[in-house]
């Protein structure tokens, strides 16, 4: 019997990823709020490089309450919606279920698995570059990789657990290109190798990343930026290599021209993943006496341009 799958989010990551496991034949819940009574009644439509297709009829909601518990809760909101997450999760879960976070940042596994009759937590690493462009309507550009790894109390290595390969197999019938991590805490550092980087540069220089490795001066920034994420990593004991950043700049420099999703924030005065992407590491950093100068002051213009975008933010 096919595991039942609970969608939180339904935008751009959360969209794409729900429709591919609903059009695989699994059973699926989307949560909504502002697409609900357009999707409730006209579906999913997704174009994709992988091919295009349309889920006429989805499981669409709008109230958690009304769900039912889903075996799997991929929650794909933004890290600035985590409040809601104490009202929104516990009748979503039942006993076995698993929420996996497809979120950015550090720090947010530990407060979710805080939540009453919230168990197993796992993070998944999404490095794709999808939008929503309408109602429904998501139009996925390139890569759509998800790493996979399980939380444990003070960021110990889960190894690859069962429930880890359990998913993987549900996400790899479903077209999604899927890795287990040994070691969630260190794929969350290297994640934000690529998201300080191009998230911040992308809103404080109002670039795509196309234009920002197209100039010799911000790409000299960029292996800076990631270089500084190294040595923040390195405080936890992770270790992120030369190869793996070179391997995010060859990465970017073959994807095709992306607006960030921080940049699509800031451009719709939507509020920006400042604290989970930037604030969390700074503080764990600082914590062990070792200072990030340029990650410190990315971090500090961008809450000076979110507090002047904020006259018109949609909270």
């Amino acid at each position: 019997m096919s595991r039942c799958y609970g969608i939180i989010g339904t935008g751009a990551i959360g969209g794409y990823y729900g429709a591919c496991l609903q059009q695989a034949g699994f059973p699926v819940h989307f949560l909504l709020r502002s697409d609900y009574e357009w999707v409730k009644a006209k579906g999913l439509r997704i174009e994709s490089v992988n091919g295009d297709f349309t889920l006429p009829r989805v499981n669409a909601y709008n109230d958690p309450a009304q769900m039912p518990a889903c075996d799997v809760v991929l929650v794909a909101l933004k890290t600035t919606q985590n409040q809601t997450l104490p009202q929104i999760l516990p009748s979503l879960v039942g006993e076995g279920s698993t929420v996996v976070l497809l979120q950015n940042g550090l720090g947010i596994e530990e407060e979710v698995a805080k939540i009453p009759s919230v168990g197993r937590v796992l993070g998944g690493l999404c490095f794709i570059c999808s939008n929503k462009i309408g109602a429904g309507h998501i139009r996925h550009l390139d890569y759509g990789q998800v790493t996979l790894g399980e939380y444990a109390q003070n960021n110990e290595p889960c190894g690859i657990t069962m429930v880890m390969q359990e998913i993987e197999q549900d996400f790899k019938r479903a077209g999604i290109e899927t890795q287990l991590s040994e070691d969630l805490h260190l794929s969350r550092w290297q994640k934000l190798v690529w998201n300080i980087s191009y998230n911040g540069l992308s809103v404080v220089l109002d670039a795509t990343t196309e234009e920002i490795m197209a100039n010799e001066n911000s790409r000299v920034l960029v292996r800076q930026l990631m270089e500084e994420v190294a040595i923040g990593a390195k405080t936890r004991d992770r270790a992120i290599t030369p190869d793996f950043i070179e391997k995010m700049l060859d990465y970017t420099t073959k994807m095709k021209p992306y607006k960030t999703s921080m940049k699509l924030d800031y451009d719709s005065h939507r509020p920006l993943e400042i604290e989970a992407i930037f604030g969390n590491p700074l503080k764990i950093a600082q914590a062990a006496n070792t200072d990030l100068p340029r990650i410190r002051m990315l971090y500090q213009q961008l809450q000076f341009l979110e507090v002047m975008n904020c006259s018109q933010c949609n909270f």
